[in-house]
């Protein structure tokens, strides 16, 4: 601002005739608007490398040396704005990301024991706290390191690091992250990070590393800038050369032609195409949960034709549900489940704890009466007498072994179920001969069809399910979510040997998985793609883009915005070159400096521009639709 304050009061004085005010007026525009430019310059130059910014302070000389100051101050000062607009892009991007480092409270308040057995709330410095230590955390607090709740039943709002605008309810044993907000309940927790390892920290980490890689593009642009400013001075030398012998004997214009040609040519445009686009989609996909640990990996996701997703953990929520509940005529479903899901209670096995919550489920307490004689059979299934009544829960054998044949109707709806690719059990009260058949399977993640839906409106042409599970069971779930192949019975090594040749032939493919038995294969994708949640190590360690919240919904979203960015620097860079050439041609018909300068500075100013807006810029229809889902209460 104040080269232009200082460049408007010397075209003042000059109109006045002051002369010694203007120029005085013009070196202080000068000053105001190049000192940075030319320290940055200076530097280059001190390590052998050649800028832009060494082809603007040349040029700005260049306009002084043959009087034409205000040209130079206004080159400097345009020059300086783009510049600023480069660096506030850059910070606009990076502040919601640099925002987190802040949400750490400083101080925690540590519960310490006493002598005569009680215990006293200290406040310390974060800092200071040590992994075991026990802290209370207020209602409205943040939590201020990792740690699991040790008393006390809460909720969290883990938006800041997951995108997840609902509250997480939080119990006894359940894991909470530095940052998040406690909400109604005073709590005690455990900690169980160093302070310098928390979720938050290594987040912000990983960010920053993020937003200082450069994607191919980018290295391409740096690759050929020294040479391209080489050429530019070369040519802008000849064209001096070539003025004065051919076309004028004046120095004075052949000079002036020669500065035009200099500012027409300059890259800055094209320099900041990919930088600007990158850092502001990657704060964007942040502010819904999805971390890309670098651009690099914002390119790749725009370009890839295939995804494979693993199926448990990932595609299904990798916990048992009861899916269907059949009971035998004139049977009292309700009395039935009450009953099994007493005795489940007993059990340790995976398929009890979905009896029991489908019970719960539906508003039904577990029998209440006397249970003796548990029994559990590995393999089999578990029974016990309640009131004196047995009650099994488990496979046909189960009650082959105990004299209990099952009628042909019970065990064609097993089949039935089986065929599915559900796992059947069977229910019998002996008493009263009371009896049905549950159906129990890894279900399918609620935002899985939609999410994959949206995936294809997106333009990815092919979507694979890798599975360890069996044939039936994988091919059920695939149908279910519209996959166009299938892969089942696959160990970690078969995984990665598929997504080889899934990529044969240069086709781009990204990998889903959950972040713990799928590292071989997201290391060996082109994207790997983790199922996170907040804390699990292993995908923020093996991934290149972390589904921090477990929300399938933020897939669309990361490859729309993906796509967006590889658009935007397309529409840049053509622009950029376009806007060069033009100036180029335009400078051989005598094309004004100020001209040639406005040009050049404004199409850079553009450029940052056409990047910066990726942050509030509506997205593809599908992403935007499961992007506004997953925000939604």
């Amino acid at each position: 601002m104040a080269c232009l304050v200082l460049g408007g009061i010397a075209a003042a004085c000059q109109a006045l005739g002051w002369q010694v005010s203007a120029a005085l007026a013009c070196g202080g525009a000068y000053l105001a608007g190049g000192w940075s430019t030319a320290r940055e310059a200076a530097a280059a130059l001190a390590k052998g490398h050649l800028t832009v910014d060494v082809l603007m302070i040349l040029a700005a000389i260049g306009a002084a040396a043959i009087g034409d100051w205000r040209e130079g101050a206004v080159l400097l000062f345009l020059f300086s704005l783009s510049g600023t607009l480069e660096k506030f892009a850059m910070y606009r991007t990076s502040r919601s990301i640099e925002a987190l480092m802040t949400l750490r409270p400083q101080e925690a308040l540590v519960v310490m024991p006493q002598e005569n057995g009680s215990t006293q709330d200290v406040r310390v410095p974060v800092e200071s706290l040590q992994v075991g230590q026990t802290l209370r955390v207020r209602p409205g607090d943040r939590f201020p390191v990792d740690g699991r709740i040790s008393d006390g039943e809460t909720w969290a709002d883990e938006s800041t690091l997951t995108g997840e605008s609902q509250p997480i309810a939080k119990r006894v044993g359940d894991p909470v992250f530095a940052g998040t907000i406690n909400g109604q309940g005073s709590i005690l927790v455990r900690m169980t990070r160093a302070v310098a390892d928390t979720t938050l920290e290594r987040i912000v980490h990983m960010v920053q590393e993020a937003q200082a890689q450069k994607t191919p593009a980018q290295r391409l642009v740096e690759s050929w800038q020294r040479p391209y400013v080489l050429g530019v001075l070369a040519a802008s030398t000849a064209v001096l050369l070539a003025a004065r012998y051919l076309h004028t004997s004046s120095w004075y214009d052949a000079f002036y032609h020669a500065m035009v040609l200099l500012v027409a040519a300059s890259p800055c445009a094209v320099v900041v195409s990919s930088p600007a686009v990158m850092l502001a989609a990657i704060a964007r996909a942040g502010r819904h949960g999805v971390l890309f640990k670098g651009a690099v990996h914002l390119e790749s996701l725009g370009k890839i034709d295939v995804v494979a997703f693993d199926k448990t953990g990932t595609v299904t929520v990798g916990k048992p549900g009861v899916t269907e509940f059949w009971v035998a005529p004139a049977v009292d479903g309700r009395k039935l489940l009450a009953l099994a899901a007493a005795v489940e209670q007993r059990s340790e096995h995976p398929l009890a704890e979905p009896i029991v919550a489908e019970a719960l489920r539906q508003g039904i307490e577990p029998a209440a009466g006397s249970l003796r004689e548990f029994h559990s059979h590995t393999g089999l299934g578990v029974h016990a007498r309640i009131d004196g009544q047995w009650v099994g829960i488990g496979r046909e054998t189960l009650f082959e072994t105990h004299d209990m044949p099952l009628p042909a109707a019970w065990v064609e709806q097993a089949e039935r179920i089986r065929a599915s690719g559900q796992t059947a059990l069977f229910l019998l009260a002996e008493r009263d001969r009371q009896g049905g058949v549950v159906g129990v399977a890894d279900q399918v993640r609620p935002e899985a069809p939609r999410a994959l839906a949206a995936l294809r409106e997106l333009g990815v042409e092919r979507i694979v399910i890798l599975s360890g599970d069996h044939r039936r069971v994988a091919a059920v779930i695939g149908s279910a979510l519209g996959a166009d192949e299938v892969f089942a019975e696959l160990l970690p090594e078969n995984k990665v040997q598929q997504l080889r040749q899934l990529a044969a032939g240069g086709t781009g493919v990204a990998m889903v998985g959950d972040g713990v038995n799928d590292a071989p294969a997201l290391a060996a994708a082109r994207v790997g793609i983790a199922m996170g949640g907040a804390g699990s190590d292993v995908a923020l360690e093996v991934a290149d883009v972390v589904l921090m919240g477990d929300d399938l919904r933020g897939l669309p979203l990361a490859v729309g915005l993906s796509r967006l960015a590889m658009r935007r620097i397309r529409q840049n860079m053509t622009f950029a070159f376009s806007m060069i050439g033009v100036l180029v041609i335009a400078t051989f018909f005598d094309l004004p400096l100020w001209l040639g300068v406005l040009g050049h500075e404004g199409s850079t100013v553009l450029v940052v521009l056409n990047g910066l807006r990726i942050l509030w810029e509506r997205l593809p229809h599908s992403a935007l639709a499961t992007a506004t889902a997953a925000a939604a209460p």
